[in-house]
Order: structure tokens, then C-alpha cells, then sequence
């Protein structure tokens, strides 16, 4: 080994190295050592071989791994909530509902195309043409390069978003979504009651659509507490039961008929709470029925019969109605002559049946303290209820020159005429619980109670929970009842097919105000409710029309309301969401529906604007208006908004027997179709009631001929296509006999108001002790 040693390590230039730990062997112990370090040298020797050799190969290529493959739908969901982060941070194009999240993703790669469907959330926010493109332009920027080919549609509410731009906000008749619109050739019956005589035909207007509305809850029975009481707690000196009939009564039902349109309620719509009913079979009081003529004697119709009523009394089914040929020789008329309680403006309602051969003009007269006023009514259409004429002023007592309701059987063509029952005021609420009535007007009645009254069909419209609770039968019942006013096949959602009253009714709206509450000097605002989904599921009407229309009804009215109290109230109100829904108000109708929630009676700052009565006829307008231009739109019609009051009237006398009536127009700066072209005059000589009035095309009118002595009241009213425009405020004059140098009325009335306030950090509310506030005519 000691020979291979020098031989194997051995280098040309010098000898290697030994490790500093060897020693010369010059001894056994030395050999040893030597030896040892002789080994080193060996395996020190090999390893630089080694280390030699390996560098000398030459190196392997280093491999990279594959990635993981990137899941498509994931891309796709990053760059799409990309998107949404950036709408929520810069608040365009729109602002968004807080919780927007994807659901689900679809892809079809050889289409190729992708469908992305959001949660309910994206759908709270009202859709414009120019707000989806804006979105999907956003979305194009983000897409990654493997879906830029795809045609990536975004959904809510399982529909193309651009499917929740309502028609009338589209940018032109063929983007319309024709589904959601009625067939263009639908026939529709005669109005159901025209006036005689009116001033004013407002053919651009609401005439002859027919409009169900209610406000909120009312005056129950709870069945568990055995007791009569309110439906919502009291607050702010109101309770939601009546706080909305503080809009529709004084205002929105009004403005509706003076554009022309017939709107029917659930809940009685009279103040007065006397009453008094004439009928065949029995009435209240001593009034009578007189017969002209032969009519005969059918059934089933109203009795009075023994109120209060029970469970599964219809008065409606207890009596009968006689009827008369028009064709037959000779006039017959029927005179109901009531026996009025006491002084005062009474709304009137009659009854009747209707046939298949029935007449579409049958007259009734009303004579009252203001004379006679005409209709004609559509008997082949809403018998079998209260049908509303409008409200009159009465004597007490029976005075049938003054006070009787006529029907003739004359008509155009040869038909039938049937009379049942007539009915003066809002009278008492006559519904039992358990031994007990709510011992209050029927106008604070629930909806349940009057629907009862009305002739309705418990097992289809208010009996739904079948006798367990009044509320439930209250709040479902509301929608059932427009159904059972459309009839077949539209009809109570237990029978579609049910004929129900054959009145074709455009659109209902269930009006509340319980939005929400704040802890801050801000409002809750406005919050709108609809349902595409019927209670079956379905997303169309019993004629095939997209429900989508009750989308397109509740995204128009709630525009209307927010932008009209930004521009005049409040710029800072708040348009809370569009939610879809399944409330009963909002999916039971079988017809275009929505539910309202206009702002929050819990909350300090909206009943500051509630209780004010100038808010509550803005807003009432806006509901009007947007009522007006749904239907219009829907339809394809022109349409003109009615005129706002004249301002500045003034009277004054001119010479023996003569005055001067001034007054101004006033421009709305929120409409522009408003501008009225004609008015008005109506006069009212000592305490008789205001005459039918005289039209003028000029904003001033010479009155001449006036007796000396006598106190003359005056009032103007605006007029258009579209409809009038409420009354001015009245004004008096009284001419005396003699030349003499008049005397100056100022007119001291200068506001209408909500009740003063006090806002502490620890206490806020209306202090009425202080000042109460003006109302508007009245108060309910």
C-alpha cells in the first residue's frame, strides 16, 4: 500500500500536502500514526477526485412545476365583485344596497357565455339604461382575457338587470318590454259611474280607469286579549292606523277624481259617523222607499237586517233588488228617501245587481241642499256592493225635495235596470266580536270589518285564517278583495274563476308608514315594496302580462315621491329600497300592486314632515302623478298633470250689484304639463250650498246682479285635460243697499302648519299646548 500511495496522490507539480497532525515514522508508535495519515491521504485523494469529476459534468436543466389550472369561475367571480368594490367605493354608477354578493355563476363554454346572478340586494337599487351600461362597461374593463369573447349577462332577481329598467324610463318604445304591457285590443267596459254636467272631461287624464287604494290597518278586534284596540302602538299624537288616512281621504282619493279615475276602498271613506240606509227590505230611521211603476222582485240583495253582524252574515245575501225592462211602456222610477240624523255633508252609495242583460247608463239623481246632480252607472259591472257617487249636503230630517236619491229605467238601448239598497254616511262600525262592536266610526274600522259590510265572500276575500285572527283576515283579505273586484280570471287567488264584480281595475296600492327608525337627525325615508311571484309562484298575471309590472309601478312612484321632497323639502331624503317581496298587499293582487311605506312614524324627523299638512298635499301629488304616468305609459296614452290651486284670489266691488273676482295661476315648477287653460267659478248665496259652478278662460270674472243684503261666498277651481285642481280658499261679499264707501276685509288667514315642536338631546316630540298647528280644512 505504501508503494500505491505515491503513485495514486502524486502530483506533476508538487507533492500533496499531509495534514498537520502527521508525524515522520522513526518508531512502532510513529509507524502507526503514519500509517493513519497515509489513510487520510488516500481518502482526501479520492474525494478531490470525486469533487474533479463532478465538475466536469455538465449540469441538469432545473424544472419548473406546473401551477395549479385556474378555476374559470373563479376568475370570473374575482373580476366581477373587482367590479362591485369599486361601485360601492366611488358610488357609480350607482349606489348600491349594502350585501351585494354573487349567488351563482353559469357557464357555457361553446355558446360561448356566462350568466352571473346576484342575491336579492343588487335588485334594491332602481335600474336606468344608463346605469346597466355604465356596469357592464365597468365589468368589460376587469374581464380576464378568457372571457372577452363571452357574452356575460348579469341577473337579479333571476332577471336581466336590464330587464328591471321600468318601460317608461327606457329610451325608446322598442326597448319596451311588450310582456309586461296589456293587449293592445282589450275591451274595456263603461266607466262604471260618469257625472252629469261636468266642467271638465279629463280625456288626458285618469277618466274612466278605476284604482283600489287603502290606508294601512285600523280599529280591531283581538281575539286573544278579547278586546278592541289599535293595530300599531301610539306615537307622535297619531297611530299608523290613521296617520295614512291623513293622505288618502283629504288628497290623494280627490286628486284621482279629479282626473277623472273611480277609486274604491276597503275601509269606510266617509267622516260622517251618522248614517242612515234605505232599502226594500228594512232600513235605519224612517226612511222609505216610493215605487213609480211595475219592478219586479229578484234576489239575493241587501237587507239591513239585525246588525250587528257575526261570522259568515253577509247583508248583501239577505235581502233582494227588483228590477225593470227599459224597453217596457211608461216610466218607472224608484225614490229612496232617507231620514238624515242630522245637518251635514253625507257621502252617498248605492247598490244594485248586475245581469248579463243589465243597462251601462242607468240615471240616478241626487237631490240635495245644492240642487240635483246626474250620473249614470255601469249596472253591468260592480253589483252587489257600495258604489260610491260622491259626498252631498243634507237637511235633518226627511225632506225629499232635498234630500233623495232617483233611478229611472230609462237607457239608450233595451236593457234592465235593477235598484237595491241606498246608503247616506260612513255610519257607526255594526261588525260583532264576541258580544262586542269597536264602538267607533267605521272610517277607523280595519279593512276585515268593512269588507264585510260591503258584500264580500268570507271564504274568498276576508276569512282566510278561518276565524283565528282578525289581523290576518285584515291584512290578507286587502288584496283578495281587488281581486274579487276584477273578477274571473283574475278573481280570489282560492278561485280565480270566481266572477267576482267585473270591475277591471289598473292598479292597488297599500299605503304605511312604518319605514324604520333612526337614533339621529336624519329620516328614514321612503321604502317601496313589490312581488314578481304571485302566491302560486308564478311570475305572471291570469293573463300572461309580466309581473314585472308591479317593478316598474313601485319604481316609478317611489321616483316621484323622492325627487319631488329633494326638490321642495328635504335634498338629503332618503329612497330607501325596492324590496321584492312576498307581502300579502303586494303579491296577493291580481293586478299591477305595491306597497308603500312613505316614512316612519316612530321617527322624530319624518313626523315633522307627516304631521305637516302643505307635505302631505306635496306628496299626495307625487302619487298621483306617478299613478297618472304609469297607466299612461302603460297604455300608450298622452297624459297632462291636473293644475296646482290658484293664488292670490281677491273679490271686490265694482258697482250697484256687481263685483270683481281676481285670482293667479301658479305655475308648477315640478311639472309642466300643469298649466291650466280654463277655471272654475263657484257661488254660494247666503247658507245655501256652492252652485254647479261657471267656466272662464280668463283668471278674472264680473259677476253681476247680486242681491244687496245678501252674503255671497266664492271659490275658484283650475282645470285642464287632465283634470282640476283642488278649490281655492272662499272668499265673502256683501253689497249693501245704499251707496256707501266699502269697507276693506283683510284676509288674516296666512298658514296651514304641523304643531310646534321641541328637539332636546334627551327629549324631542310636538308640543300641541304651545301651538298646535293649522290643518288643512280638518284634521282626522
Amino acid at each position: 500500500m505504501s508503494g500505491l500511495t505515491p503513485t495514486l496522490l502524486k502530483s506533476p507539480h508538487r507533492e500533496p500536502a499531509l495534514p498537520k497532525d502527521c508525524a515522520p515514522a522513526d518508531s512502532t508508535g510513529g509507524r502507526l500514526t503514519s500509517l493513519a495519515c497515509k489513510g487520510m491521504i488516500r481518502i482526501t485523494g479520492v474525494i478531490l477526485l470525486m469533487v474533479l469529476v463532478q465538475s466536469c459534468r455538465v449540469p441538469e436543466p432545473v424544472v419548473t412545476p406546473e401551477p395549479e389550472p385556474v378555476d374559470p369561475l373563479e376568475e370570473l367571480r374575482e373580476a366581477v365583485m373587482e367590479m362591485v368594490g369599486d361601485v360601492y367605493v366611488t358610488q357609480h354608477p350607482v349606489r348600491l344596497a349594502p350585501g351585494v354578493q354573487i349567488r351563482h355563476i353559469e357557464l357555457d363554454e361553446e355558446a360561448p357565455a356566462a350568466k352571473v346572478h346576484f342575491n336579492a340586494n343588487f335588485s334594491y337599487t332602481p335600474m336606468r339604461p344608463e346605469t346597466v351600461d355604465a356596469l357592464y362597461e365597468m365589468l368589460a374593463e376587469r374581464l380576464p382575457h378568457r372571457f372577452r369573447n363571452y357574452e356575460v349577462t348579469l341577473y337579479a332577481v333571476d332577471e336581466p338587470i336590464h330587464q328591471l329598467i321600468p318601460n317608461i324610463y327606457r329610451r325608446s318604445f322598442d326597448d319596451y318590454d311588450l310582456q309586461r304591457m296589456p293587449y293592445a285590443d282589450e275591451i274595456r267596459p263603461r266607466p262604471i259611474v260618469q257625472r252629469h254636467g261636468r266642467h271638465v272631461e279629463p280625456e288626458r287624464g285618469l277618466e274612466g280607469r278605476q284604482i283600489a287604494l287603502w290606508h294601512s290597518h285600523g280599529w280591531y278586534y283581538d281575539r286573544q286579549k278579547k278586546r278592541w284596540e289599535w293595530q300599531r302602538p301610539r306615537l307622535f299624537q297619531t297611530v299608523e292606523d290613521v296617520l295614512p288616512m291623513s293622505f288618502t281621504i283629504p288628497y290623494i282619493i280627490p286628486m284621482l277624481e279629479n282626473a277623472g279615475a273611480h277609486v274604491w276602498v276597503p275601509r269606510e271613506r266617509d267622516l260622517q259617523h251618522n248614517e242612515a240606509i234605505v232599502d226594500f227590505d228594512g232600513s235605519t230611521g224612517d226612511g222609505r222607499v216610493v215605487l213609480t211603476g211595475t219592478w219586479g222582485d229578484a234576489g239575493p240583495g241587501f237587507a239591513i237586517g239585525s246588525p250587528p253582524y257575526g261570522d259568515g252574515e253577509n247583508p248583501f245575501r239577505q235581502g233582494s233588488y227588483r228590477y225593470r225592462s227599459t224597453s217596457e211602456d211608461g216610466e218607472a222610477v224608484v225614490q229612496w228617501v232617507p231620514d238624515i240624523p242630522e245637518d251635514g255633508k253625507y257621502a252617498v252609495y248605492v247598490s244594485y245587481a248586475s245581469l248579463e242583460e243589465s243597462a251601462d247608463d242607468a240615471v240616478y239623481s241626487v237631490y240635495h241642499r245644492g240642487g240635483r246632480t246626474g250620473f249614470s252607472v255601469n249596472q253591468t259591472i260592480g253589483g252587489g256592493t257600495w258604489v260610491y257617487l260622491g259626498h252631498f249636503e243634507f237637511e235633518q230630517g226627511v225632506n225629499p225635495d232635498q234630500g233623495r236619491v232617483e233611478l229611472s229605467n230609462y237607457s239608450w238601448r233595451p236593457a234592465v235596470v235593477t235598484a237595491d239598497a241606498v246608503r247616506f254616511g260612513g255610519g257607526m262600525g255594526n261588525i260583532e266580536r264576541e258580544g262586542q262592536t269597536g264602538g267607533r266610526p267605521r272610517y277607523l274600522e280595519a279593512a276585515r270589518y268593512y269588507m264585510q259590510f260591503a258584500g264580500m265572500p268570507d271564504t274568498l276575500v276576508y276569512g282566510l285564517s278561518e276565524g283565528r285572527s282578525d289581523v290576518v283576515d285584515d291584512f290578507q283579505g286587502r288584496g283578495e278583495w281587488v281581486n274579487y273586484l276584477r273578477g274571473a280570471p283574475f278573481g280570489p287567488n282560492r278561485d280565480r274563476d270566481t266572477p267576482g264584480l267585473g270591475i277591471p281595475i289598473d292598479l292597488s296600492l297599500a299605503f304605511h308608514t312604518d319605514a324604520g327608525i333612526t337614533r339621529n337627525d336624519t329620516v328614514e325615508g321612503t321604502l317601496m315594496i313589490y312581488s314578481i311571484e304571485d302566491v302560486d309562484s308564478l311570475r305572471v298575471f291570469p293573463d300572461k302580462v309580466s309581473r314585472l309590472a308591479n317593478r316598474d309601478l313601485g319604481d316609478i312612484m317611489q321616483t316621484e315621491i323622492v325627487e319631488d321632497i329633494r326638490r321642495t323639502w328635504d335634498p338629503a331624503w332618503n329612497r330607501r329600497h325596492l324590496f321584492n317581496r312576498m307581502y300579502s298587499e303586494a303579491a296577493r293582487p291580481n293586478v299591477p300592486a305595491v306597497l308603500l311605506e312613505l316614512l316612519s312614524h316612530q321617527n322624530f324627523l319624518d313626523m315633522q314632515y307627516g304631521l305637516d299638512p302643505r307635505f302631505r298635499f306635496d306628496v299626495s301629488r307625487s302619487i298621483y302623478k306617478a299613478m297618472l304616468r304609469f297607466i299612461a305609459d302603460r297604455y300608450r296614452l298622452d297624459y297632462v298633470v291636473q293644475p296646482l290651486p290658484v293664488s292670490n284670489f281677491r273679490v271686490f266691488p265694482i258697482g250697484r250689484g256687481e263685483v270683481m273676482l281676481r285670482w293667479e295661476a301658479v305655475a308648477d315648477t315640478l311639472e309642466p304639463t300643469a298649466d291650466p287653460d280654463r277655471y272654475i267659478v263657484y257661488k254660494k248665496r247666503g247658507d245655501a250650498p256652492f252652485d254647479g259652478g261657471r267656466m272662464t278662460t280668463e283668471p278674472e270674472l264680473v259677476l253681476r246682479d247680486l242681491d244687496p243684503g245678501v252674503m255671497y261666498q266664492f271659490k275658484v277651481v283650475a282645470a285642464n285635460d287632465g283634470g282640476k285642481s283642488f278649490p281655492s280658499e272662499t272668499l265673502a261679499v256683501a253689497l249693501s243697499e245704499e251707496r256707501r264707501r266699502p269697507v276693506l276685509i283683510v284676509n288674516g288667514f296666512e298658514r296651514i302648519s304641523g304643531p310646534a315642536i321641541v328637539d332636546e338631546p334627551d327629549f324631542k316630540g310636538f308640543t300641541n299646548f304651545l301651538d298646535p298647528g293649522v290643518p288643512d280644512r280638518y284634521d282626522i
